[in-house]
């Protein structure tokens, strides 16, 4: 199985861009539970990078 970015949660809009699905949260204490949730959803593994943005993957 490939690897791959299913999508992007951040409260930083300026941080990110590119072609997958990016949610923005209103507030950065909304980012964790919002990434948490879709993770379930997407069957994905999120990896915080620590600057407020969340990437789910597929492993």
């Amino acid at each position: 199985m490939e690897r791959r970015i299913m999508a992007i949660v951040t409260a930083e809009k300026s941080k990110v861009s590119g072609g997958i699905p990016i949610f923005i949260a209103d507030k950065e204490e909304d980012v964790q539970p919002l990434a948490f949730k879709l993770e379930k959803i997407l069957d994905a593994m999120a990896h915080d990078l620590e600057n407020g943005t969340i990437l789910l993957v597929k492993h």
